[in-house]
């Protein structure tokens, strides 16, 4: 890799949404990802919220019954009753060690058949495939981002991790829906579980 990369990026949509195994170039992808909702779910809950844009069409219902409601990791779907929002809430708590490390920022600790499920999710991307390589096994970038960020190399190397750590306030949702406890408590008519 001759570049770094230095812009901010939402890290659970790189990091731990892979880990839900959902094939790469299904017809319906998350548009954003978070590990926390405000009010609702702490980080601590290890949970991941997938929301996704999308009208509540028998093609979507069929996606839903196919891909995410016998997932392993699937806790719940909340049906937003505006501007056709789901979200899709998946428990990681068996990916406890993983989730952690993420929310620190210290993803080459990552555990090896995370990684190798991240690296997999991303074998197509072209150039990104190596950012994340270089994320999850950073020895061999450490010169490079030293040199790109005008610091000295041992800086980098006592650091190991050439990705910033999360934004918690853009990794958190954030929402000013109607009443918070009516979302909550509403059944999806659309999507039973």
């Amino acid at each position: 890799m001759d570049d770094v990369y230095t812009n901010y990026f939402q890290k659970s949509k790189v990091f731990l949404y892979p880990l839900l195994k959902l094939k790469k170039g299904l017809k319906y992808v998350p548009i954003q990802t978070y590990v926390c909702w405000e009010h609702v779910y702490a980080f601590e809950d290890y949970k991941i919220i997938c929301e996704y844009h999308a009208p509540s069409s028998p093609e979507f219902i069929n996606f839903y019954k196919d891909f995410l409601k016998n997932h392993s990791l699937f806790y719940k779907h909340i049906d937003m009753s505006v501007e056709n929002t789901h979200l899709f809430i998946f428990d990681m708590l068996n990916l406890k060690h993983d989730y952690k490390r993420f929310l620190k920022g210290k993803y080459s600790q990552f555990s090896f058949d995370s990684k190798l499920t991240i690296l997999d999710f991303f074998s197509s991307s072209g150039s990104m495939l190596n950012y994340i390589q270089a994320f999850l096994s950073p020895d061999n970038s450490h010169k490079n981002y030293a040199e790109a960020l005008g610091v000295d190399a041992s800086i980098i190397k006592e650091l190991n991790e050439i990705c910033s750590v999360p934004n918690l306030n853009k990794e958190t949702l954030v929402t000013n829906y109607k009443p918070l406890d009516w979302v909550l408590n509403k059944n999806s008519i659309y999507l039973k579980k």
